[in-house]
Formats: structure tokens, C-alpha cells, sequence
């Protein structure tokens, strides 16, 4: 039987064990416990103040990516006296709000985060909006033709976006936004937008949401934008063998056919150094404009 390896440290005045640091939890990218939590500490900056003000969802993979998971909702117990909860239909999530809350899920072998589209704050109006780009096959070569026809639909109608990968096999088309629609109201939005793409270009996209009735085709999820559903969140690590990121992306990089795997646990924080969070690029907007149109029609 192998022995239970334990240590701790000190994060921000805040002691921490790492249980088992040489584990391996992405063995193709020799990236063992004691790595993963360096990497979450690099990309803490930028995940966190996705996540904060969030109900979170983590995904638990306590042999690595090669073993079996589980969702995590209510917080783990024990938990540290740092780690604060709120409480949302009976559970009580991790408020994900500092870097040694992420590091204590990250010992626990959380190696996905996913994020609530509501805010804690203001459940009701969303402060972004999302299509998800959601391919029927794993390997989907048209993807990023995908992406950019969609993107290129919305800039036709005054509406400016980012790409963001999910890490796994799908994009989201992220929309910043002034808080003034529903979640309902945004998606009669996105029944247009899903309905359009899929009519005009019926050999790629499709609305249908039984996956077994899509065949080949890219699904336009406008439906999980929901207050209740979550989607990953950006720069988050995904339980793939690649150790791959949920990544925003620039347009032009869209256009030159960027691969989903493109980034990872071992370089994205040096496209993060370098290129900063681009979803804070594009300002906040309003698609009332956009509802009041899709209302006359």
C-alpha cells in the first residue's frame, strides 16, 4: 500500500495541506498535483474574477484526469475557516473569492470550474450573453468556420463579441452587457441568431437539441444562457488529457483556424502576460435595439 504523502504551505496568511503533491493528475503532460496548483496560482488573477460573485460548480478528479469524477456542488466538508459559502435552492456553494479557497479545491483535485450565468448579486439581469457553439462529434475540423460565421452575424447587426474555446470541443460567443434584459428576453435573441444560422447555412448548424437527432451538425445552444445553468469558466482548466484552457480568443485568430488545444495548463500564462484578459476589451453594450427588431418582425 503506498504511503500518504502531506505538506503544507502559507497562501496569503492562510495555511494549507497538499496532500499527495507528486500525483499525477494530467499523466500525458507530467503535470502532478504540486504543478497543477502552481499553474491555478498563475491563472488565479484572471480565473477568480471570473468566478466571484458566481454559485460554482467543480469537477472532482481525485485519481486524475485518467480516473472517475464527480460534480461538486455544496462545499466540501471539512473546510477551512477561510473558505465562505452561500446558500441557493437548498446548497451551499464555495464562494470562490480568494486565491487560497482556489488552492484548497485545487488539493481536492477540482480540475473544473464552472461558473453560474447568474450573479449572486442581481440573479435577474445578466451582465453578459452567450452562444455556445456546441459540436455533435469530437473532433470537429469546422468549429472555428463555426465561430466566425457567427461572429461575423453578429457584427452585421452593431453587436461586438469574443470568442472564447470551452477548453473541450465547443466555442461561446460571449457578449458583454448592460444589465437591462432578462434571461428570457435574451433568448428570443438567440432563437433568431440560432434560427438564422441554421437556415442559411443548414449543412453546419442546427437548433435541434436532441443530440441524437443532429447528425454532424454544430448545435446553437442559446438555451443553456439561463439564470440556474452554468457554463465553464474563462481560463479554467479542463479534465482533458492535454491539460487544455478555456481560452478567449481574437478574431483574427478565429479566421486562421486556431485549434481548441492551442492552450494549456504549461503555457497560457504567458498568453495571459502578454495578451491580457480579452474579455475586457469589448465594452458593455445593449440588444434592446436588437429585441425591439426581432419584435416587429
Amino acid at each position: 500500500m503506498s504511503r500518504s504523502v502531506k505538506g503544507t504551505i502559507v497562501v496569503e496568511g492562510q495555511e494549507l495541506t497538499v496532500s499527495n503533491p507528486e500525483k499525477l493528475l494530467f499523466p500525458e503532460m507530467g503535470i502532478t498535483k504540486a504543478i497543477f496548483l502552481q499553474r491555478l496560482a498563475a491563472l488565479s488573477p484572471w480565473l477568480l474574477k471570473h468566478c466571484q460573485d458566481r454559485l460554482l460548480t467543480t469537477i472532482r478528479y481525485p485519481d486524475g484526469v485518467n480516473g472517475k469524477s464527480f460534480y461538486q456542488k455544496n462545499c466540501p466538508t471539512p473546510a477551512p475557516d477561510f473558505v465562505e459559502t452561500v446558500s441557493s435552492e437548498s446548497i451551499d456553494y464555495v464562494k470562490l473569492s480568494s486565491l487560497p479557497v482556489l488552492l484548497w479545491l485545487g488539493n481536492l483535485a477540482c480540475l473544473e470550474y464552472h461558473a453560474s450565468f447568474d450573479r449572486i448579486s442581481d440573479p435577474a439581469y445578466p451582465t453578459e450573453w452567450v452562444i455556445d457553439l456546441d459540436p455533435s462529434l469530437e473532433d470537429e475540423p469546422r468549429i472555428m468556420e463555426a465561430a466566425l460565421l457567427t461572429g461575423d452575424l453578429l457584427r452585421s447587426l452593431g453587436i461586438a463579441s469574443t470568442p472564447k474555446t470551452s477548453g473541450a470541443t465547443g466555442v461561446q460567443i460571449i457578449v458583454p452587457l448592460v444589465k437591462d434584459l432578462t434571461f428570457d428576453e435574451l433568448r428570443r435573441i438567440g432563437e433568431f441568431v440560432g434560427t438564422y444560422l441554421a437556415d442559411k447555412h443548414p449543412k453546419l448548424f442546427t437548433i435541434e437539441r436532441l443530440k441524437k437527432n443532429r447528425g454532424d451538425l454544430i448545435y446553437v445552444d442559446y438555451l443553456q444562457h439561463y439564470q440556474g445553468k452554468t457554463i465553464i469558466a474563462p481560463y479554467s482548466p479542463r479534465a482533458r488529457a492535454g491539460a487544455s484552457v478555456s481560452t478567449p480568443l481574437h478574431w483574427n485568430e478565429v479566421r486562421r483556424g486556431a485549434a481548441i488545444t492551442d492552450y494549456h495548463l504549461l503555457n497560457i500564462e504567458e498568453r495571459l502576460l502578454r495578451e491580457g484578459d480579452l474579455l475586457d476589451q469589448v465594452p458593455a453594450q445593449t440588444l434592446r435595439p436588437i429585441l425591439s427588431f426581432i419584435g416587429r418582425r
